[in-house]
């Protein structure tokens, strides 16, 4: 864990956002602390109901507590339809979101982004029209990614989702259910890169790695910020054609809440995303789901190794 000290300083190819404000322990307790948001009205934000929706919201409470907001957190609400829900009735008031999640899932916008920064724009306006405002885009993505042995890519030359090709019906896909019907998922496999023999075996989330080293496939779907790929020991297959999207880390807010906490609010949390990368999220997901380590310690332990708290 000492590695998230330099993991989150940028260490992602992708582009950063930065997005002003439109305004000039326990994981729901408030702070009276001192600083830029004392006095402010409290504020609560809520997560979704996986591991590293948990974390995100408690790095981005825990760095406005130590500027002196008072902010309640909802941790594990459910899914991104629910927690928008709630948003948009001022149950909560923001919450940590992937841009592509936003487009795909909330605004069913079935256009495919050009690339991250087109993403976030499409979803900044989406939400607009929902009285609320994205903030900054981190770096860190979390996305669909197929992943092989270091061996078995070797032997097969397998470098990108275009060379799955060569394998035909020699080799299986095992990932989640869903990824059978989606375009990101075998739909687009086949449609931009023209593999459409290879076997696929549906499994449950979680149960992909053991499926690879268990020899029951050859290539798994999981996602780019995986705990299990923080060490390394796997080979991740290029997407140049982008069939899995952009999913860049971003904050949903509601308007009239930046404008009651004033800007040291947007601006404390666009400095949390900034210091996202993907593999940051994977050392934080590891050391939940592989040390069974809770979320806010590791949160805090990220946010004091990056100067945030």
């Amino acid at each position: 864990m000492i590695a998230l000290a330099t993991a989150g300083c940028g260490s992602s190819s992708s582009p950063a956002t930065s997005v002003q404000s439109e305004a000039p322990a326990d994981s729901t307790r408030s702070s009276t602390a001192t600083g830029a948001g004392k006095g402010r009205p409290a504020v609560t934000l809520g997560t979704k109901n996986f591991t590293e929706s948990l974390i995100l919201g408690e790095l981005y409470a825990q760095a406005l507590r130590a500027k002196g907001f008072t902010v309640n957190l909802k941790p594990n609400i459910g899914a991104s339809e629910v927690v928008a829900r709630e948003m948009g009735n001022g149950t909560i008031d923001g919450y940590p979101e992937y841009t592509g999640t936003i487009l795909s899932v909330l605004a069913k916008d079935s256009r495919r982004p050009a690339d991250a920064r087109q993403a976030y724009a499409r979803a900044a306006a989406y939400e607009r029209t929902r009285g609320a405002s994205l903030l900054g885009m981190a770096p860190a993505e979390d996305t669909d990614v197929l992943v092989t042995t270091p061996g078995y890519a070797a032997k097969h030359r397998l470098r990108t989702l275009a060379d799955l090709k060569s394998l035909g019906a020699n080799a299986t896909l095992a990932g989640p259910a869903e990824f059978r019907t989606r375009y990101d998922g075998l739909e687009g496999l086949s449609q931009a890169y023209g593999v459409d023999e290879l076997r696929f075996l549906p499994v449950k989330i979680g149960s992909q790695y053991a499926t690879l080293h268990q020899g029951h496939a050859d290539v798994i779907a999981v996602f780019t910020t995986d705990g299990e790929l923080s060490q390394g020991g796997y080979k991740l297959l290029g997407d140049p054609k982008k069939i899995f999207g952009f999913q860049n880390v971003t904050f949903a807010v509601r308007r009239d809440t930046l404008r009651q906490e004033g800007p040291a609010f947007a601006k404390t949390i666009n400095e949390v995303s900034a210091n996202l990368s993907t593999q940051a999220l994977r050392l934080m997901n590891a050391a939940v789901e592989l040390d069974q380590q809770s979320p806010a310690p590791v949160a805090r332990q990220f946010l004091a190794a990056n100067g945030l708290v």
